[in-house]
């Protein structure tokens, strides 16, 4: 059974649903230990002061903060918590926003939210909100705490449930401005368009997520199972990079031409 991370309410005008929120993920990576080389035996992080020549416990760690010019400021816990979020245990929802109008690259981490109790009033206001967001197909903004950062966060059906996401601020996006983009004489002729659109619907499915897997952790796992039998494992050799297409439309008419036969596969 999973377990909640956080538990509180959902604020919608007058209304306020008590939710729980769930972890949208599940941690699929294999994470190792760190050892020593020599005697395999796990290496642990300290703390330590070059000045004093001496390990630190937590309880005198400082927080410093180098400026541009290279000045050191120096700021106390209370000096910190000054700058804190209030803590409340409240969803406050600002505003309803068109999902298709939201750009996926402002997504961070996705969470579940479920009704906290089984009280009719709870159960009903939750799932009142849940139709009425599945019906206009709009999201809701809103801000909450979380440990101790405030995070902006949008609220949409999926599956018959509410799901939270946290989302990046305006400022932690990258603007393109200062990306280089394509020059103008790059642009490609009418017929090589043509031919790359009849490649994207050539490739062209449905989306199914379950499709998709982490073919990485797949083959590390095999490599831990031959090792725990005693095998020897080696580097397989690498494939050197595909060469510069010399000739675009060659090359599109080549890949549509691999599709048909089947000698490239398409997905299902």
């Amino acid at each position: 059974m999973a377990r909640s991370l956080w538990t509180g309410s959902l604020s919608f005008g007058l209304v306020n649903v008590p939710v729980a929120l769930f972890s949208g993920v599940i941690d699929t990576d294999i994470h190792f230990r760190q050892l020593h080389d020599s005697d395999h035996t796990p290496i642990e992080t300290r703390r330590y002061c070059t000045e004093e020549d001496k390990e630190v416990d937590y309880e005198e760690i400082g927080h410093g903060f180098e400026t541009d010019s290279g000045k050191q400021i120096v700021l106390t816990d209370e000096e910190l918590a000054s700058a804190a979020p209030r803590k409340t245990r409240t969803i406050e929802i600002e505003a309803f926003v068109d999902l298709a109008d939201v750009d996926p690259i402002y997504f961070d981490h996705p969470y579940v939210l479920m009704p906290a109790g089984d009280s009719e009033g709870t159960q009903r206001a939750y799932r009142l909100l849940l139709e009425v967001m599945g019906a206009t197909e709009r999201a809701a903004l809103g801000r909450f705490v979380l440990r101790t950062k405030e995070y902006l966060a949008i609220i949409r059906e999926r599956d018959g449930r509410l799901v939270l996401t946290t989302m990046l601020f305006h400022d932690e996006v990258r603007p393109t401005k200062g990306v280089p983009t394509p020059g103008k004489r790059a642009k490609p002729a009418k017929q090589e368009v043509d031919r790359a659109v009849a490649l994207i619907e050539a490739l062209a499915c449905d989306w199914d997520p379950a499709r998709y897997k982490d073919e990485y952790v797949k083959r590390l796992k095999r490599v831990i199972k031959r090792k725990e039998k005693g095998q020897t494992v080696k580097e397989p050799e690498r494939e050197e990079a595909p060469s510069p297409v010399p000739d675009l439309m060659a090359a599109l008419e080549q890949t549509l031409a691999e599709i048909k036969d089947g000698s490239r596969k398409a997905p299902a």
